[in-house]
């Protein structure tokens, strides 16, 4: 009876060291997972953050494009404007005058 009760107490020895062994390694694989998910989510951080500025930069430089050709838009129309000025400014004079002597 006591070799049936020391091969029991044997067989649960080892397995309580299989169980620890198996908690050891779960603890290791946690730690290696924990590890391989952080560099992960730190380089897709990093080319997440890289693409973002780069699509920054281009839109950027597409409004600093369009804002520059509305620039020059303005200052063609304020010049055509101004010399149309210079040259009918006396017409536009007179014929105010004109409408206003008429009412």
């Amino acid at each position: 009876m006591d070799s049936i009760v020391n091969r029991l107490t044997e067989i649960e020895d080892a397995a309580s060291a299989i169980v620890r062994h198996a908690e050891e390694e779960k603890e290791i694989l946690d730690r290696e997972y924990d590890k391989k998910r952080k560099a992960f989510d730190d380089e897709l951080e990093k080319k997440t953050k890289e693409r973002l500025d780069a699509i920054r930069a281009e839109l950027e430089k597409k409004t600093a494009s369009i804002l520059e050709g509305q620039n020059e838009a303005s200052d063609a129309l304020i010049r055509s404007l101004q010399q149309e000025y210079e040259e009918k400014h006396t017409e536009y004079a007179h014929e105010i005058l004109r409408h206003i002597t008429e009412v």
